[in-house]
């Protein structure tokens, strides 16, 4: 684990815009609301586990933000699991509120506005992932996002003492071990959130699978052989585990290294970067046949996408 961010560390007039920048550097781009007054203070540890990131926050009060208009000019598919360690936080979305006390946790989305406000110091778990590694239907988990999971009952009491004693030996977890932990996390959690829905679990296996996959999406000689050999299974059953949730494993692949590269073309402090450049850091080496896939996916070529991002950008500011 590599991440480390303390208000403590920079002049007290300059923590509310530092502390700002901490969340959205280590999440995604937010905003933030602090009572009155000049003093406050936080911490934030973490780092990330292959696709997972996992953060632990150390806060006075405040809320953080999540709005339509970052949602637009930076676009992120990630679920967020918060965990509240202690005090109380109220997280809202999708017109619910859930109100967390020590032990509870509940599920957001960064592709929609969401708040979660503290009016005390709190100390929360947060994780993060790229939405498929859920392997539940988007729409579904809308059913649930701000819905508290209780720490003490049910699946909840499995998974909150399992994230807390991860949040507590953050420093411990190695890499290599810990992508395979991150794995069996999202599995867990997985498994809880379907039992919440009615639904059904997704294969284990599967869920380890496209996490090695996540992992990996840079590697441009990623393939259907090569992740099989690593799961010791044989091609024709890695097929057949991506059938039966409905895609395939190329499809997979080619989907979550698009919307990678999209996000990229997207994300302001990238634009120097080239188009070129954003495809091979996702595996796609040859130019002319990423664009096809990107204009095939989301009706524009990846420089159109870009440019019609960025003029709506400069419309909205006017």
């Amino acid at each position: 684990m590599s991440y480390l961010a303390r208000t403590d560390d920079v002049p007290r007039a300059e923590r509310r815009d530092f502390w700002r920048g901490v969340v959205s550097d280590a999440f995604v781009p937010l905003a933030a609301s602090f009572p009155a007054g000049d003093s406050f203070r936080g911490r934030l540890r973490g780092g990330t586990l292959g696709p997972l990131g996992i953060f632990d926050v150390d806060t006075d009060a405040h809320a953080a933000h999540r709005t339509k208009r970052l949602i637009s000019s930076h676009p992120a598919d990630y679920y967020k699991l918060g965990l509240l360690v202690r005090g109380t936080g109220v997280l809202s979305q999708d017109g619910r509120q859930a109100l967390l006390r020590p032990g509870d946790f509940a599920v957001y989305d960064t592709g929609r506005p969401y708040t979660l406000a503290f009016d005390a110091p709190a100390r929360l778990l947060v994780l993060i992932f790229p939405r498929p590694m859920l392997a539940l239907p988007p729409g579904s988990v809308e059913r649930i996002t701000a819905t508290p999971v209780s720490g003490t009952t049910g699946l909840g009491a499995l998974i909150g003492p399992f994230l807390l004693q991860m949040g507590n030996n953050l420093d411990e977890l190695e890499e290599r071990g810990g992508v395979r932990l991150a794995a069996n996390v999202l599995d867990l959690l997985t498994t809880a959130l379907a039992d919440r829905l009615g639904a059904r679990a997704p294969d284990p296996l599967f869920l380890r699978i496209t996490t090695h996959i996540e992992a990996r999406l840079g590697d441009p000689c990623l393939d259907p052989a090569r992740i099989a050999a690593a799961h010791h299974i044989s091609t024709r059953y890695l097929h057949k585990l991506f059938r039966n949730e409905g895609t395939s494993v190329s499809v997979w692949i080619r989907e979550r290294r698009l919307r990678h590269c999209r996000r990229d073309l997207l994300d302001p402090l990238l634009r120097d970067r080239g188009v070129s450049a954003i495809a091979a850091r996702w595996g796609l080496l040859n130019a002319a046949h990423f664009s096809r896939l990107f204009k095939a996916a989301y009706g524009l070529t990846p420089r159109e996408c870009r440019e019609t991002h960025r003029l709506s950008g400069e419309t909205s500011r006017l």
